[in-house]
C-alpha cells in the first residue's frame, strides 16, 4: 500500500547494502517512502517480538553491558543513535524478505514493527521509531524474563493482558493516523480512561517523541485493562520495583495521567480500596503512582 502522494522513484537498486560476495541481490527502490502502515498479524500481537527482532549484533552486545543502574540511560542513547543499517548482514537478510515484511497482516518470521518500518523506509533518511527498540522490546523482554517468574498466577496473567493491550492500542493508534489526523484510543473495559491527540495524517512514526508520546499514553488504559486492582499486594510490590515511565520523563510523561482520564483512574482506586485492606489499597495507588508517572 502506498501513501496518498509519494515522492518520485529515484531509480533502482540492485546492490544496496548488500555484500559484493552475494550474488542474488535484491531489487528494491530508492528515495522512496511508503508511509502507509500495514496492520500487524493477529498472532503477533502480545508478543515482545512484536517491536523488534533481535537480529542486530550491536544491539545485543549493547543490551547484554548494561547493569541494572545504568540500563535505561544506555538503552535510551543506544536507541536514539543506533543505525540499523550499518549491519550490512540484517540488512541483506531482510531486504530479501522485503516484500513479505510489508505485506499487510504479514507472518513472516523475521517481521517486526522495527523491520516493517525499515522495509519501507528506504534511503530516505527516516529511522524507526527509538520506542520500537527500547521502551518497547527492551523492557518487555526484561518484564518477562525477570518480572513473570516472581509473580502470582494472576500477576502472570496481568502481565500478558496488559502487554497484549499495549499492543492492541498502538496498533489502534497506527490505523488511525492512517486514515485521518485525529487519534482516539478508549480503554477497552469500561471507565478505564482514554485520551485524544492530533497527529497529521501518515506521521505519527515519523517523529520520534511525537510517537513516544503516543505510546506512553497507552500504557496507563493497558495496565488498568489488565487487571492491576486485583492483584495481591505481593505482586503490587513486585510491579512497582521495576522501571516506569517516570525514566522517560523527558518526553513529557506528566500529562498522560490527566489526558487518559485521572478521574477514572481515581474511580478505580476507591472502587478498588472497598475491597481490600487500607494497606492494600495504600500499595495499589503507589503502583500506580510509579506506573503512570503520577
Amino acid at each position: 500500500m502506498m501513501a496518498e502522494k509519494d515522492p518520485p522513484i529515484l531509480g533502482e537498486g540492485s546492490s544496496m547494502l548488500t555484500p559484493t560476495d552475494h550474488k542474488i541481490r535484491p531489487t528494491v527502490q530508492v528515495g522512496r517512502c511508503i508511509k502507509e502502515v500495514p496492520p500487524a498479524a493477529e498472532s503477533i500481537l502480545g508478543k515482545c517480538t512484536y517491536y523488534y527482532q533481535p537480529l542486530h549484533g550491536e544491539y545485543l552486545e549493547t543490551v547484554e553491558k548494561v547493569s541494572v543502574s545504568s540500563a535505561w540511560e544506555t538503552v535510551k542513547a543506544f536507541a536514539s543513535s543506533w543505525d540499523p543499517w550499518k549491519d550490512k548482514e540484517v540488512a541483506r537478510r531482510l531486504l530479501h524478505r522485503r516484500e513479505r515484511l510489508i505485506a499487510p497482516e504479514s507472518t513472516d518470521s523475521d517481521w517486526s514493527r522495527h523491520g516493517n518500518f525499515m522495509m519501507r523506509h528506504i534511503g530516505c533518511g527516516h529511522k524507526p521509531p527509538s520506542y520500537y527498540v527500547s521502551y518497547g522490546y527492551y523492557y518487555c523482554s526484561h518484564y518477562g524474563a525477570e518480572l513473570f517468574p516472581k509473580l502470582s498466577a494472576a500477576g502472570k496473567e496481568w502481565l500478558m493482558l496488559a502487554r497484549r493491550y499495549l499492543q492492541v492500542n498502538m496498533e489502534d493508534g497506527l490505523g488511525q493516523n492512517m486514515r485521518g489526523d485525529i487519534i482516539d484510543i478508549a480503554s477497552q473495559k469500561p471507565g478505564n480512561g482514554s485520551f485524544s491527540m492530533s497527529v497529521q495524517k501518515h506521521e505519527l512514526e515519523l517523529n520520534d517523541e511525537t510517537f513516544q508520546r503516543f505510546a506512553f499514553k497507552t500504557h496507563p488504559l493497558a495496565y488498568l485493562d489488565g487487571g492491576i486492582a486485583h492483584l495481591p499486594a505481593m505482586d503490587l510490590i513486585k510491579i512497582a520495583g521495576q522501571p516506569n515511565l517516570q525514566e522517560w520523563g523527558s518526553f513529557g510523561t506528566y500529562e498522560q495521567v490527566k489526558d487518559t482520564g485521572i478521574g477514572s483512574i481515581n474511580t478505580w482506586a476507591r472502587d478498588a480500596a472497598d475491597s481490600v485492606s487500607e494497606g492494600t489499597a495504600d500499595i495499589i495507588n503507589r503502583v500506580l503512582d510509579s506506573l503512570m508517572a503520577k
